[in-house]
């Protein structure tokens, strides 16, 4: 079996990372060097002050603080560590195109060809290539048609190994993961490689964890995990909209339906819905998959679940605004949250981006606290949307770093992440700041709404006939 000494990892973001970290971490006799071309995001893994990283994930600067240095590196030297490499993963963006042949549900792959292109460009001995970024099924062979046809006799070995981190628990889920998933082709140099890397995560790891696959399972089964995750949020999201239109409560039903083992509690929360980077982008993917090879009845079923999710965030903010008179225009609304979901500092399709959206189109004005998501990341949102002008946006919306005094003369508070901090505010100093009447609109269920009415809030929760 090759002895991996040298790793190499395209892609500094949210996967590549905390995961780069944790293999330093464990394996100090490895180099791991993470590389990306984006200088700014390099400089802050490098700076002196950890809580400046990239990246926020409980337990993250500690690993990167016991490692950077010593056998953990980030560079923006791309083709000397892939050079340097044995292994090299790539964790770069596949985002949902927008544009062309499979717009809005396809995943685009122009950043993992240009990686694939490059490695091929630059390599001069055998490499093992990993991908790590999330990817429809035959990437794998795409990337493999590239690396083989270089024409200069370096021999390639595709594995595909998905994370399957969840934000906010990123660092605790590699280190005691349930699974490590490694597909790789099911001939002798293929079992050579995936045995190479499953070395690696046995370093901390139980053999038993580390499960190895074919190529196009390891490939699918990503996208099966998070569509399977999603489905369950879609499908509670869907009963508590029943629910507040009953006497039912969701969180009773949730609760009756988690004691059915074969059910379980889990991913039964009812919310303004489900974000992230991975959950959408990924059933979309999967949904375009079906079209392609004609199961058009399994794509709509999967497309429901994205279908349910957006229905769910625009019902949040119509709630805002009929009980808020059928009118927000000028009304000041607090935004307590706008990461997608606590212990994070992610916002990619994030619920209050678009249920902000939803309150600007009527002329809201939004005063935004998140305890660790920039001004600029919010504003850098919004103007994404392109649904307003910058101009617009910067007038109507205003990111503090107060969010008690924020709330002075407010007429409502939407909670759109479930920071744990929220639950610890002076509600009644809050309420006492407010306009009267004032209204809790809690969109991820984290507070005690009978606490809140017993105080004076018109208190709304998803799921609760009110």
């Amino acid at each position: 079996m090759k002895k991996i000494t040298n790793i190499c990892c395209i892609g500094a973001g949210y996967v590549g990372g905390p995961t780069m970290s944790v293999i330093a971490n464990k394996c100090p006799e490895i180099k791991v060097t993470v590389v990306d071309i984006n200088q700014k995001r390099i400089d802050a893994w490098n700076d002196q002050d950890l809580d400046k990283l990239p990246v926020y994930e409980p337990g993250l600067k500690e690993i990167v603080g016991e490692s950077r240095g010593k056998n953990l590196f980030f560079s923006t030297d791309v083709d000397n560590a892939i050079v340097e490499a044995d292994m090299i993963f790539i964790s770069v963006n596949t985002p949902t195109k927008t544009y062309g042949k499979g717009k809005g549900q396809a995943a685009d792959l122009k950043y993992i060809e240009l990686c694939a292109r490059n490695i091929a460009k630059v390599a001069t001995t055998d490499k093992i290539v990993v991908e790590k970024s999330t990817l429809p099924v035959r990437t794998a062979q795409a990337i493999k048609n590239i690396l083989d046809n270089t024409g200069n006799g370096v021999k390639f070995e595709i594995l595909s190994n998905p994370e399957f981190l969840a934000e906010g628990t990123a660092i605790e889920d590699l280190l005691q993961a349930d699974r490590v998933l490694i597909g790789g082709e099911n001939t002798p140099s293929g079992q050579e490689a995936k045995d190479a890397l499953s070395a690696v995560y046995e370093h901390w790891l139980p053999k038993a964890n580390v499960i190895q696959t074919n190529l196009w399972s390891s490939e699918l089964s990503k996208l099966v995990a998070n569509a399977f995750l999603a489905q369950r949020i879609s499908s509670i999201n869907s009963i508590s909209a029943l629910c507040e239109k009953t006497d039912a409560n969701v969180a009773e039903v949730a609760n009756a339906i988690g004691r059915d083992s074969r059910i379980g509690p889990k991913f039964l929360n009812a919310s303004v819905g489900f974000g992230g980077s991975c959950f959408q982008k990924d059933i979309l993917n999967l949904v375009y998959i079906c079209k392609t090879y004609g199961l058009d009845e399994v794509s709509n079923y999967w497309e429901q679940v994205v279908l349910m999710n957006d229905y769910q965030k625009r019902r949040f903010a119509d709630n805002i605004i009929s009980t808020l008179y059928n009118t927000v225009s000028g009304k000041k609304i607090v935004f307590y949250g706008w990461a997608f979901k606590k212990d994070t500092n992610d916002t990619r399709e994030s619920s209050a981006i678009y249920v902000a959206d939803a309150l600007l189109d009527e002329q809201a004005e939004l005063v935004i606290y998140d305890p660790k998501v920039t001004a600029e990341q919010v504003y850098a949102d919004l103007d994404y949307l392109n649904t307003r002008t910058e101009a617009e946006n910067r007038k109507l919306v205003t990111v503090v770093n107060d969010p008690i005094a924020a709330t002075e003369n407010a007429h409502a508070i939407a909670i759109l992440t479930e920071w744990d901090e929220f639950k610890t505010y002076d509600w009644e100093k809050i309420f006492d700041l407010m306009l009267k009447p004032a209204c809790v609109f809690d969109g991820r269920r984290i507070m005690e709404s009978s606490k809140l009415k017993n105080i004076g809030f018109h208190c709304y929760r998803i799921g609760e006939s009110c």
